[in-house]
């Protein structure tokens, strides 16, 4: 391999690349409505938590009931008022959201330590209000136990003899890891910015020159093949970097102006945090451009390798939906798996865990070893008259 041709065909498509709005604009709209769109998400989950915390209990018939509704009322985050006239009607109309009725029966039967009954009318289409009632209900049923407990001592009989099992639960998760957790989706971020960098500047140079035909007479002159490859390659991995970049500085926008603090969550994502996750995605860039350009190369047009390469746009979504429902385990083939061992360390680093340097190894040279074999299968389809050419034969 030749240095000073590789040296000249970096410099000519990072230029181009510096001049084209369209790889600039590529690169940067994403990541700048990446955090807009995190941010109001972040914003309705906020407050959805803070309105389950804070509820409004339209109450029908409270003077029937008056120590349960005496007893809700100085819970936390419970305000009692005035119930419709008509419950069933106001929930289906919409007009509340659910309403705690308390028949005219209900003091009776309780003074008489008799099962008394109360109903709860919730439109379960409602989310918001399917989540309040169903707090209302487990408030009752505690409120219920209280009052048994209290109605056994009185005859003389320990609380104790129907509770033949009391759990304790211990949770070892810190607040930091309990953040980590609902904020899993900032690795993606951060890949996903990994990816979309590079990607106009790829295509351009490969799919883009070849239905300009600037391609066939780049490749007349007198210089290894690997060698224009890698030129190429190497503008895509820096623009691919700078993307990192920009990724960081929004994921440190979203941990410092996160809305989740309003409900406790916090985030703080220090240098160490940080260097550990650009650590990361920095030798991913280099895979994922080859990548980019290996598919790119096969295509006929412009258009048409934007057709390819959009299938790969799932590569940093992927790993965040395999692991929704299970934690990953940063110890079994899942680090030599391109992605997605970036993508479990990174949340190893977010949780406030140190960075490995086996693991670490582990993912760099498995990604390096991936660019490298990318860019000899797209060198070989640049020594393809088929491919080069368009020709069938």
């Amino acid at each position: 391999m030749k240095l000073p041709p590789l040296w000249v065909g970096f410099r000519k498509e990072l230029m181009d690349g510096l001049r084209d709005r369209r790889s600039i604009f590529s690169a940067l709209l994403p990541l700048a409505f990446i955090p807009v769109v995190l941010y109001f998400g972040l914003t309705t989950v906020a407050d959805q938590v803070e309105s389950d915390r804070n509820i409004k209990v339209p109450v029908v018939g409270a003077e029937h009931g008056q120590p349960l509704v005496e007893w809700l009322d100085r819970q936390p985050g419970i305000e009692i008022e005035a119930g419709p006239a008509d419950a069933l009607d106001a929930v289906d109309a919409g007009e509340a959201g659910f309403v705690l009725e308390i028949p005219e029966d209900f003091g009776k039967r309780f003074s008489r330590s008799k099962p008394a009954r109360v109903r709860i009318v919730v439109d379960g289409a409602d989310q918001l209000a399917d989540r309040a009632s169903s707090r209302i209900r487990r408030l009752i049923e505690a409120y219920s136990g209280s009052v048994g407990s209290q109605r056994l001592i009185a005859r003389g009989v320990s609380p104790d003899v129907i509770r033949p099992l009391r759990v304790e639960t211990v949770n070892l998760q810190s607040d930091r890891e309990r953040a980590a957790k609902v904020l899993n989706f900032m690795p993606m971020v951060l890949l996903m910015a990994t990816f979309l960098g590079g990607l106009q500047i790829a295509i351009d140079s490969t799919a883009g020159e070849r239905e300009r035909g600037s391609l066939e007479r780049l490749l007349l002159n007198p210089v290894p093949r690997l060698s224009i490859v890698t030129g190429k390659w190497l503008a895509a991995v820096t623009f691919s970097w700078a993307s990192v970049g920009l990724g960081v500085a929004a994921l440190w926008f979203i941990a410092d102006f996160s809305p989740l603090q309003r409900i406790g969550l916090r985030l703080d994502l220090g240098a160490t945090e940080v260097a550990g996750m650009v650590a990361l995605a920095l030798p991913l860039a280099p895979a994922l451009a080859a990548l980019q350009m290996a598919v790119a190369t096969m295509a006929r047009s412009y258009k048409e390798a934007q057709s390819y390469v959009s299938f790969l746009i799932f590569l940093p979504i992927l790993p965040m939906l395999a692991t929704m429902n299970a934690p990953p385990d940063p110890e079994t083939w899942s680090l030599f798996v391109p992605v997605f061992g970036q993508y479990v360390l990174m949340l190893d680093v977010i949780e406030g865990e140190a960075l490995g340097l086996g693991r670490f190894a582990i993912t760099t040279l498995v990604a390096l070893a991936t660019a490298s074999a990318l860019l000899l299968v797209t060198e070989r389809f640049f020594r393809s008259e088929r491919i080069v050419f368009g020709r069938s034969t």
